[in-house]
């Protein structure tokens, strides 16, 4: 019987994949994360090479509304997807995950398909990172209690642009509102950015 071509181009491209490094960073809360789109660039030729394609299929899907410290709203979507692995001749390795997003507007669902991909390939190939951390906040997470003054600090100088300092005021504004020290801080902070002209 001819072995399944699925069976060998997995581990040809375990093979040349390398590290996908945690390369970006959140501006938030500072964390660093590797970017959907290093997962594409680096699987993409890779896939192509060995014959390999793709094939998402949402099983579930959940969507609820959550509010923001500041009182605004957040759109949660968590979707169950399974991924096919799939040859030419058929053959397929497939690969139950879950992914979660949240988001302002209509990008909840674009952030947990994201999410379930990356950690999909992470898995299947087996993708190491150059440094291999405790925890892999890639998505959202929740503070367990109020945050120091030092790392609200941290969180305000981590805002690059103006819609960095919006969302961060959504996330953090009512801490850093009930503190005057904090609020001179972050008021500087916002005139230098709109200052350098970051949009």
């Amino acid at each position: 019987m001819e072995e399944k071509k699925i069976y060998k181009a997995i581990p040809a491209i375990m093979e040349e994949i390398g590290h996908i490094g945690k390369d970006k960073r959140n501006q938030q809360q500072g964390f660093m994360f590797r970017g959907i789109d290093q997962v594409m660039n680096t699987m993409k030729p890779l896939l192509s090479k060995h014959g390999v394609f793709i094939v998402p299929e949402i099983l579930e899907t959940n969507r609820e509304e959550r509010l923001t410290k500041s009182g605004g709203t957040l759109i949660y979507t968590m979707h169950k997807i399974v991924y096919h692995f799939m040859a030419d001749d058929g053959s397929q390795v497939v690969a139950c995950v879950v992914g979660e997003g949240m988001d302002s507007a209509d990008k909840s669902s674009n952030k947990a398909m994201a999410v379930a991909f990356k950690y999909a390939c992470f898995q299947v190939f087996c993708i190491p990172t150059e440094e291999m951390a405790k925890d892999d906040p890639d998505n959202y997470t929740v503070e367990a209690s109020k945050p120091s003054d030092a790392q609200l600090k941290t969180y305000i100088d981590n805002c690059e642009t103006v819609e960095d300092f919006k969302t961060m005021k959504a996330n953090w504004g009512v801490y850093i509102s009930g503190n005057a020290e904090l609020s001179a801080y972050a008021n500087a902070r916002y005139a230098e950015i709109k200052k350098g002209g970051a949009a």
